[in-house]
């Protein structure tokens, strides 16, 4: 009967320590990826680049033909802000901001005048890894109660040397949406977006 308990409380404190073990290692694989991934961004800072749509809807009116560029515009160790001109149209600022268990990405949209649009701040949360190139961010709750068509959203960036890539995809649907912006080359940065102060 002792031989039968010392080897259950092994076999326990075993199965606790290696658990520990993976969370620690998956932790740290988070961390990693996270960090390469926001350094990559964040390298960028204060910098423009000009942008082309490489997936959209047929006969899109919206971005077809207009100068699209990003701005790297602001950069902390937990917010990046990105704002993305669509020819005269400053509305958009990409926002990524660090948490606990990842990375949020929120979309800021504004009038003219600054004021909030009234859908804006929806987004996704990551709900995996990722890597050091791309992170993914399946619509979250606060998105679904802002936008309930939006649930099936799925937004993710892809980073690497020579590109950034901004995606869309709406699940069980043919709505995908992407834009790459050429990293080889900066421009001349634009003015604030609407709702900004230098």
């Amino acid at each position: 009967m002792k031989l039968f308990f010392y080897l259950f409380c092994f076999i326990f404190l075993k199965s606790t320590f290696t658990i520990g073990q993976t969370k620690q290692v998956n932790l740290a694989i988070r961390d990693s990826t996270d960090h390469l991934f926001w350094a990559s961004i964040s390298s960028l800072c204060g910098k423009s680049f000009q942008g082309k749509i490489i997936a959209g809807p047929p006969n899109d009116t919206a971005f077809a033909g207009k100068e699209l560029v990003m701005h790297v515009r602001k950069c902390s160790d937990n917010e990046i802000k990105i704002p993305f001109f669509v020819g005269n149209d400053s509305s958009r600022t990409w926002v990524l901001t660090k948490t606990n268990t990842g990375i949020t990405l929120k979309h800021d949209h504004r009038h003219h005048d600054g004021s909030p649009d009234k859908v804006t701040m929806y987004g996704g949360h990551t709900s995996n890894y990722g890597s050091s190139t791309r992170q993914i961010f399946p619509a979250e709750q606060e998105t679904a109660d802002i936008l309930p068509a939006a649930i099936g959203n799925v937004w993710w960036i892809d980073i690497t040397k020579n590109t950034f890539v901004y995606n869309l995809r709406r699940v069980n649907t043919d709505r995908l949406f992407s834009v790459s912006f050429d990293l080889n080359q900066s421009i001349q940065n634009p003015g604030p977006p609407w709702g900004w102060k230098d």
